[in-house]
């Protein structure tokens, strides 16, 4: 029996859109960094000097000296790893804030030729056809750019990343929305799964991002918890209770799992930006990176 590649297709998904993304990361890192040197070539020739003049006039002549209140406030926010006396380590505390200053200077400096450049990169990452779920969209349906979350209500990571998500939604108004989809990690979370089914339940009384929020808050997600937070809500308490106990909804969220694995996803937080992965509880720029060239893209 002849075998084909396609027939590999089920058992490989998973990891080839994991590696594909590597690979697009190690080539838009190696990007950046030529467009960066190339930039500063163009701007020192410009000016007549050299590219190592350029940065010292641009750059570390204007990086300040720490003060002895930043470095006695940079030592006592290290304290529990540095075990040698203020006094013994001052100098190299001060050299080591001098450099996270002028490293932030120059990124800030390159930001700028970058906005004064005509740059257009056509290096494009990997994409996903993620489906969502319309009945759990939180902004414009029809913004622009879709966010779809793959989360577990009882996943550390989940919940100190969802701040950063509503920020993000705050900032880009209708041309962001955000769709929610279950990914419970039920080997180390033993209440994700009935948690994301009681998301379900309240969904049906419509106030699913209501619970969610409640969720991401609570931290205790046994059934009684759940069925008090629905009070809490006002939702109805027999039929979100009998929604509960039925297990209705299991086999959708079974359904969200299995479309998550086969994207490549083995832990949460995990987004699509349309169709572009990014893991984990990640600070608002990287989604912000991602949605501006998204939002340029779409001009």
């Amino acid at each position: 029996q002849p075998i084909y590649e396609e027939d590999l297709a089920p058992a490989i998904e998973g990891q080839m859109a994991t590696l594909r993304n590597q690979e697009y990361e190690i080539k838009r890192k190696a990007l950046d960094s030529v467009i960066d040197q190339k930039l500063l070539d163009a701007a020192a020739q410009k000016k007549g000097v050299t590219t190592e003049q350029l940065l010292n006039q641009e750059v570390n002549s204007k990086v300040p000296d720490p003060s002895d209140d930043e470095v006695a406030g940079y030592y006592f926010a290290l304290r529990d790893r540095i075990k040698s006396p203020l006094a013994s380590v001052k100098n190299a505390l001060r050299e080591s804030l001098r450099d996270a200053k002028s490293r932030q200077l120059r990124e800030d400096y390159l930001k700028q030729l970058r906005a004064d450049s005509n740059l257009a990169i056509m290096l494009s990452p990997p994409r996903t056809q993620v489906a969502y779920d319309p009945a759990r969209v939180r902004g414009n349906p029809k913004a622009p750019v879709m966010i779809v979350e793959f989360s577990d209500y009882q996943c550390p990571y989940c919940h100190s990343v969802e701040p950063t998500v509503k920020q993000v939604l705050a900032k880009y108004g209708d041309k962001v929305s955000l769709s929610y989809r279950d990914f419970p990690l039920s080997a180390i979370h033993d209440h994700a799964e009935i948690a994301a089914e009681a998301s379900r339940c309240a969904l049906e009384q419509g106030k699913f991002w209501e619970y969610h929020d409640q969720l991401f808050t609570a931290s205790n997600l046994d059934k009684d918890a759940l069925v008090e937070y629905a009070r809490s809500l006002k939702l109805d308490d027999k039929q979100f209770s009998s929604c509960l106990s039925s297990e209705k909804y299991k086999a959708d969220i079974v359904k969200d799992l299995e479309e998550g694995r086969k994207f490549g996803i083995s832990g949460t937080p995990h987004f699509f930006i349309n169709g572009i992965a990014t893991s984990g509880a990640q600070q608002q720029d990287a989604f912000n990176k991602i949605i501006d060239d998204e939002l340029a893209r779409k001009r």
